[in-house]
């Protein structure tokens, strides 16, 4: 907060409370009013947005004993007596009248005090190099001091006094959690439990990523008095499946079949995610490696449900009968002359 804010403004009359309220009070004031204020509890009322924004800028001062004391010496410039005017031809005393007694009294040094440039050219300077009102006031009260246009008044952002300009949001937290295949096609609800025992309890939408990010918002560290919590950035780490894979939002599977079935066609079963068992017919003469596509068995998604892919694998039977021998042998007779890789041998030479 600028340091002219503290001058213009009655944090104790923001809060609504007497001059010598002690901490207690100060903070059951501010609470009862950030509740009433709060943009949760007034959407789209701008003016509740803007009391909300003052009473956390003053409880962020009057709650922090130093500030509080900072304050209370500034504000009791312009109501103890003392006249700000632009120069000495006024009816009150100018800037000297405030200081004098800090530097000698009445009978000591005539310190002037300038409000432009330190050089003495000046736009303050009246031809002297007095010191400037910023480096004073920095120093009485613990401000940091810099250059007009540099450090002045309006340049630094806590105004010379430490201030902040405005409620402290909290800083955002990283996080990261392992789930299921099956959790994250679906979804679910899962609590997460921080290094010191915190524990947050949150929804993980269906249709999440290995690897993607979720922002939880407001569930990061508190913010300083009035100022909104952060956000904690939960990175989701999703465990494979033994069975299913995915590809966006459809789901993948290997299909076995048989040499029989994948020859002569056939009617199969087919496992779902939802455990669910679906028919689905397998062509004659369908080869390995094609992929049958059924409807709406994928990732549920607001966009479109996706679908399962079933992919066939044909299975070469590893002990054969003397009657299955017989029956692929003739069968061989009857290919014989047929090369299933002379295409691929053509293609190859190109």
């Amino acid at each position: 907060m600028a340091s002219q804010d503290w001058l213009s403004k009655d944090f104790y009359a923001v809060l609504g409370v007497p001059k010598d309220a002690d901490e207690a009070t100060i903070k059951k004031a501010y609470r009862k009013l950030a509740r009433k204020l709060h943009p949760d509890q007034n959407a789209g009322d701008h003016k509740a947005e803007e009391r909300f924004k003052e009473i956390g800028e003053a409880y962020a001062v009057l709650s922090d004993p130093e500030e509080r004391r900072q304050y209370d010496q500034i504000r009791a410039m312009t109501t103890g007596g003392a006249r700000f005017t632009a120069g000495p031809g006024g009816a009150g005393g100018g800037f000297e009248d405030i200081f004098s007694g800090m530097f000698g009294g009445a009978n000591g040094p005539n310190v002037r005090f300038s409000t432009g440039g330190r050089g003495p050219g000046g736009a303050g300077g009246a031809g002297g190099a007095g010191p400037d009102l910023q480096d004073l006031l920095g120093g009485l009260f613990g401000g940091a001091g810099g250059p007009a246009g540099a450090g002045g008044f309006g340049a630094d952002p806590y105004g010379g006094f430490g201030a902040p300009r405005g409620p402290r949001r909290g800083a955002d937290v990283s996080a990261r959690t392992t789930i299921d295949f099956r959790q994250a096609v679906q979804g679910d609800t899962v609590t997460l439990t921080s290094g010191d025992g915190g524990r947050v309890t949150t929804r993980i939408p269906a249709g999440v990523k290995d690897g993607q990010k979720i922002r939880l918002r407001g569930k990061g560290q508190s913010g300083g008095p009035g100022g909104e919590p952060g956000d904690l950035i939960l990175t989701v780490a999703v465990s494979p499946h033994p069975v299913f894979g995915r590809d966006g939002t459809n789901l993948t599977v290997d299909l076995p079949v048989t040499f029989v079935e994948a020859a002569l066609g056939a009617t199969v079963s087919v496992p779902t995610l939802s455990g669910e068992a679906v028919r689905v017919k397998i062509a004659p003469g369908t080869p390995s490696g094609r992929v049958l596509r059924i409807k709406g068995r994928g990732v549920k998604h607001a966009s479109g449900d996706g679908d399962l892919l079933a992919k066939v694998q044909i299975v070469v039977p590893q002990r054969l009968t003397d009657e299955a021998r017989e029956a692929l042998e003739r069968l061989a007779a009857q290919e014989d002359g047929v090369d299933p890789r002379a295409e691929l041998f053509a293609k190859a030479s190109q």
